[in-house]
């Protein structure tokens, strides 16, 4: 049966013209310059010359967006907890008259019924050539692998990202067999010592293949290929094929306000419990090595320990390791005893480890439906809204869109498991979206909607987006259609996801779009909720036209995994709930983490509240003009920003000092909802910040000058030439 063509213009118009860990492929592949020593290898130097490839891009699948089911049947029953002061909804007032009362009442109320769409047409002892050895010189690799682990690309690692990439092409090109290349990435990658043996291995058999796949299809320079992964941090390259935008309806946006009203105080509210990023490690091993040279430590694995500082701790590490299940256990009991009446949960993904190197699609799966089962008993008919994390995939980031539908390479191992086990919280009207792109859209409350995001269709480290990267599974456009839906029905909208859409992992075409779309229905989505950093942050969203208009906040959640130096934590919010003033905004959240040093050393686990934001930062409500206000003061205030830098690392003892450059970075990622466009966002701060510095310095300097002086002018008994005097 084929399908109906949807009645509006095509819902995309392409133009003519942790974080850390999750890369070593990147750096695998850096590996094969040496094979510059053989002459013929040079053509990939001249990287302006790209040879024609017989291949046509895939056609976009009809998929009619309206016709799919929707959530329309509030999902969440109120409780009423003895515990809180205020009453929820009375006995007497109906889901019905509630959601009526709210109509009754809204703002953007339209003059008449409109169609929603329309078409508006019209040193490892081997010895290197010369040559070879002053370009392993220049790419330092060290600091490769640095800023891979850490998400900060640098020209250092353009440079080898496009060596590599352009090698590697060449390679393809001169007829090499797809087991020739992962012999050849395997063997460089190791003679290097870039990772161990097994490391190299791993990553080559797991990645090599998609990749090689991938780059066989595609027509794009070292400079494109390089600029789409790495994205600011390796100039800015147009590239025509990955340049789209999505389609708006002919809807006018609603009035502004100059700023949104405060929650009304002792209103109803909702507690909601947010956990990501639990990277359970069912291999941890209590006394293993946890200062291996692999990007996952803390299991048998890993070796004997060298030294016995050098053994893994019962609860976890601050070394490059993940959670023990004794840890995931504590945790979820603590929370189901401390926080008796939590309302829902935001569960916003990163199930399996680090050991990207050694997975497969069964243990992930086994993961998954382990961790599922011990939510489930653990918060017993407690709804649970999950997003997809990119460690789920094996391998980690490959995220195939629907259009890769062939059985040995399509996702759907993944999307098919997903929809049964995610069956357990949410309507069966999601199946379809969840089947097709891991996203859905359920109606919580009258009123109150939540949308999880697949993020990982903005994943620059997904290589399939490197075919076609234009709205991925359709889902952008898919959220503009649930936002305008919402808009029309007067709901609020909370989103979820993995990947803040501003962080450096994420595409910047489509944070670009996704940007633009916040801006559209700022009077909709009231709140977002992310994770993938593994620390404790926000990020703020502004009109593109108006940068003194903050519109939108995303609150980034902190990780259960102490990878690395790092403790374990997780994150409470208040929303403001069911009545009739109600702005569905987060009223305050509390972060509250473990000592994972005081853990190990006592043998024994405390869970404590590390702060409340309004509290902490002096707040008087957490809108996104109150967070614009405390991100000009952590600029200005020096006190106040060592005090977010704290809670940012989760009070961890391993968190580095931050200076002036690691300062301007951090208020940066805050400023920044649109992923690599820091001269846009960040300029200005970046100068105060240089200027304060600058300040500080000139103050310290000549205040020893002085003090020099006065120390030396007050020793009598000097030559008065050695003071300066004649």
């Amino acid at each position: 049966m084929t399908q109906q063509q949807p009645p509006w213009p095509s819902p995309i118009s392409s133009s003519s013209s942790n974080p850390r860990g999750k890369c070593w492929l990147i750096l695998v592949l850096m590996a094969v310059l040496p094979l510059v020593a053989d002459v013929g290898a040079l053509p990939f130097l001249f990287t302006h010359i790209k040879p024609q490839i017989n291949w046509t891009q895939p056609e976009m699948e009809s998929w009619v967006i309206e016709e799919q089911p929707r959530s329309i049947e509030p999902h969440l029953e109120p409780v009423l907890h003895p515990n809180r002061t205020h009453r929820a909804l009375s006995s007497d007032s109906t889901d019905a008259e509630f959601l009526q009362r709210l109509v009754s009442i809204r703002h953007n109320q339209t003059a008449s019924s409109r169609m929603l769409w329309y078409d508006v047409a019209g040193g490892d002892g081997l010895v290197y050539p010369p040559f070879v050895d002053k370009a392993l010189k220049l790419l330092n690799l060290k600091q490769v692998a640095f800023e891979i682990e850490n998400s900060v690309m640098s020209k250092v690692t353009c440079t080898a990202c496009r060596a590599g990439a352009g090698m590697l092409q060449h390679q393809i090109q001169s007829g090499k067999t797809d087991a020739e290349l992962i012999r050849m990435i395997t063997d460089y990658c190791t003679n290097l010592n870039i990772q161990s043996a097994r490391v190299c291995q791993g990553v080559a058999q797991l990645f090599g293949s998609e990749l090689i796949y991938v780059l066989k299809r595609v027509n794009l320079s070292p400079d494109e290929l390089c600029s789409f992964v790495i994205g600011d941090g390796c100039a800015d390259v147009y590239n025509p094929y990955h340049e789209w935008e999505v389609i708006f309806p002919p809807v006018p946006k609603p009035p502004r306000l100059p700023d949104l009203p405060i929650p009304m105080e002792a209103a109803p509210f909702f507690k909601v419990l947010h956990i990501s990023d639990t990277h359970y490690d069912p291999h941890y091993a209590e006394g293993s090595n946890a200062d291996c040279n692999e990007p996952l430590c803390c299991r048998l694995s890993s070796g004997r320990p060298a030294t016995p500082n050098a053994a893994a701790g019962k609860w976890g590490d601050y070394r490059k390791c993940d959670t023990p299940k004794r840890t995931v256990d504590h945790m979820l009991s603590h929370i189901a005893e401390t926080h008796k009446d939590i309302d829902y949960i935001l569960w916003t993904g990163d199930l399996p480890p680090h050991d990207v190197w050694n997975q497969t699609k069964e243990e992930n799966l086994a993961i998954i439906k382990d961790t599922v089962k011990q939510m489930v008993e653990m918060f017993p008919g407690v709804p649970i809204f999950p997003a997809l994390g990119n460690h789920e995939s094996a391998p980690v980031n490959s995220f195939p869109p629907p259009y890769v539908n062939q059985v040995d390479i399509s996702i759907s191992w993944l999307y098919d498991e997903l929809d049964i086990q995610w069956r357990r919280w949410l309507p069966q009207s999601v199946t379809h979206t969840v089947r097709r792109g891991a996203f859905y859209s359920v109606l919580v409350r009258p009123g109150f909607r939540i949308i999880s995001l697949n993020m990982n269709y903005c994943n620059n480290k997904n290589w399939w987006l490197l075919l076609n990267s234009t709205d991925p599974a359709t889902e952008l456009q898919w959220f503009i259609y649930e936002l305008q839906s919402a808009e029309f029905s007067n709901e609020k909208v909370h989103v979820i996801g993995h990947i803040p859409p501003g962080h450096s992992d994420c595409l910047k075409v489509w944070s670009r779009n996704f940007y633009k779309i916040i801006s559209r229905y700022e009077s909709t989505v009231t709140a977002q909720f992310y994770g993938h950093t593994h620390y404790d942050e926000f990020e703020m969203f502004y009109d593109p036209h108006d940068l003194n208009h903050p519109n939108g906040i995303a609150y980034i959640g902190p990780s259960v995994s102490p990878y690395y130096d790092l403790n374990p934590g997780y994150r409470i919010y208040y929303v403001d709930g069911d009545h009739d003033a109600t702005t569905r905004l987060v009223i305050d959240h509390e972060s509250w983490i473990m000592n994972l040093k005081e853990a190990n050393l006592y043998g024994y686990p405390i869970w404590y509240k590390l702060y409340t934001a309004r509290a902490a930062y002096n707040m008087k409500a957490l809108r996104p003009s109150d967070w614009n206000n405390l991100l000009n003061e952590l600029t200005n205030n020096q006190e106040l920003f060592e005090l977010y830098y704290k809670y940012y690392w989760k009070n961890s003892p391993a968190r580095p000092t931050c200076d002036a450059e690691c300062k301007k970075r951090l208020i940066c990622d805050c400023r920044s909802g649109r992923s690599h466009d820091r001269k846009h966002f960040c300029a200005e701060v970046e100068s105060k910040i240089d200027e304060e510095s600058s300040k500080s310095w000139k103050s310290w300097f000549y205040k020893g000058l002085t003090n020099s002086y006065s120390l030396l002018s007050s020793i009598t008994y000097l030559p008065k030439y050695l003071l300066g005097y004649r």
